[in-house]
């Protein structure tokens, strides 16, 4: 593990720390905002369902941009990008409206520090240690997801959602700085394609390609949206235990980075599972627990919080314990000088179900509510990321094995 994450894993993951900071501020705001800014819970999901659609936007773009100009160059690009976007919203995002637009174009920026980076680590990493170190990547997002729930968190208790928002707007500019010193040695490679084909000939021979591209729809579907109403979740639970809202506000984001972290030792760790006994089986472990977790969760809003935390940290680590193994499976079955697009289409799919998941749990609440009990209201809401678990769990059952067990690195490798 020590010889996985060297010096240039260890910035770069540093560095995706500080760019994600502002990614979870809106849904630890959210409590407040669907207040302050008279919302509706659908109104408050597409908020976040616009900045996932632009994510997944970006993702596609800078993913198709990495195969023809080099994923070091679109990593770079994306992290000023980041950067700029991030105070921008921070700064200017004080209605429904505005808050729609800005983040909407946070989230256009940011795809260039995933899938490019994952590029550059299949390059950098053989097979038999990959997935360790496609952990300690996806494992720096979880993260950086809690570093923002926790910036938000006290800031929403000092001064609100607006210094919320400028706080976790300035920190990204750090990560973008780091990252750019950790890459600017790193080779700008661009891989040749062979075969002719194109992205259709691709999935239309490779069974395990499209296999993997659908669980990680599914996947991103429960994913995130659960990490979207989490943390209103968790605060509806302490206001059903008589907290006052905006301390139920924090409190809940607070829960949440909790989870985010469980999150990171989930994605490091599954990873290297994965080297170690194949990936299709850590797969279908996860996907299956998660789903039934989804299926559960929501009903228990009025259990003591505490209860709910525990549960939570489970789903936590389910949830996103196969987004590594996910992610270094599609490397292993398609060629290089492909990834990139392969990764444009699965982010487009994947991300795009991702943003639609928020939008569609905030309407079942609309529906349900307010003359449902919360329980049913919360529960049939989480039922629906639920149905992405099940679908998830099908498509790993599915992957068959593409090679051969990894085998343990030789002393002083790097």
């Amino acid at each position: 593990m020590r010889a996985t994450l060297d010096r240039w894993l260890l910035a770069v993951c540093a560095a995706r720390v500080l760019l994600y900071a502002n990614f979870m501020v809106y849904a630890a705001c959210l409590p407040v905002v669907l207040v302050e800014w008279r919302m509706s819970a659908a109104q408050g999901g597409s908020v976040a369902s616009g900045f996932m659609l632009g994510y997944a936007l970006s993702l596609v773009v800078f993913s198709w941009l990495a195969d023809r100009l080099g994923a070091q160059r679109m990593v770079t690009v994306s992290a000023l990008l980041s950067a700029l976007s991030a105070l921008v919203f921070g700064l200017f995002a004080r209605s429904y409206g505005s808050a729609l637009a800005l983040y909407t174009l946070a989230g256009l920026s940011q795809g260039g520090v995933y899938t490019p980076l994952i590029m550059l680590l299949a390059d950098r990493y053989d097979p038999a240690r990959r997935g360790a170190a496609m952990g300690w990547l996806i494992a720096s997002t979880s993260v950086g997801y809690a570093l923002s729930l926790v910036a938000s968190g006290a800031a929403l208790a000092l001064g609100g959602y607006r210094l919320a928002f400028l706080v976790t707007g300035l920190m990204p500019a750090l990560g973008a700085a780091l990252l750019w010193l950790a890459l600017r040695t790193t080779p700008n490679r661009i891989h040749p394609r062979t075969g002719g084909l194109r992205l259709t000939g691709i999935l239309r021979t490779n069974a395990n390609a499209r296999r993997l591209i659908a669980g990680y729809t599914a996947h991103s579907w429960e994913l995130l949206g659960m990490w979207a109403w989490i943390p209103a979740f968790l605060a509806a639970s302490a206001t059903l235990a008589g907290s006052a809202a905006g301390a139920a506000a924090s409190l809940g984001a607070y829960l949440s980075a909790v989870m985010h972290l469980t999150g990171a030792i989930a994605a490091s760790s599954m990873g290297r599972l994965s080297d170690r006994v194949g990936r299709r089986a850590v797969l279908l472990a996860l996907a299956a627990t998660s789903a039934g977790l989804s299926m559960t969760i929501g009903w228990l809003v009025a259990w003591p919080v505490f209860v709910l935390l525990v549960l939570g940290l489970l789903y936590g680590f389910t949830a996103l314990g196969d987004s590594p193994v996910l992610s270094v499976a599609i490397t292993e079955v398609v060629e290089p000088g492909h990834l990139g697009a392969v990764l444009a289409l699965r982010a487009l799919l994947g991300f795009g179900a991702g943003a639609i998941a928020p939008l569609a749990f905030g309407a079942v609440l609309d529906l349900t509510g307010p003359g449902s009990a919360p329980p049913t209201m919360w529960g049939l809401a989480f039922m629906t990321l639920g149905l992405g678990g099940l679908l998830a769990a099908v498509c790993a059952w599915s992957v068959r094995p593409a090679r051969a067990p990894a085998v343990p690195a030789k002393a002083g490798e790097p």
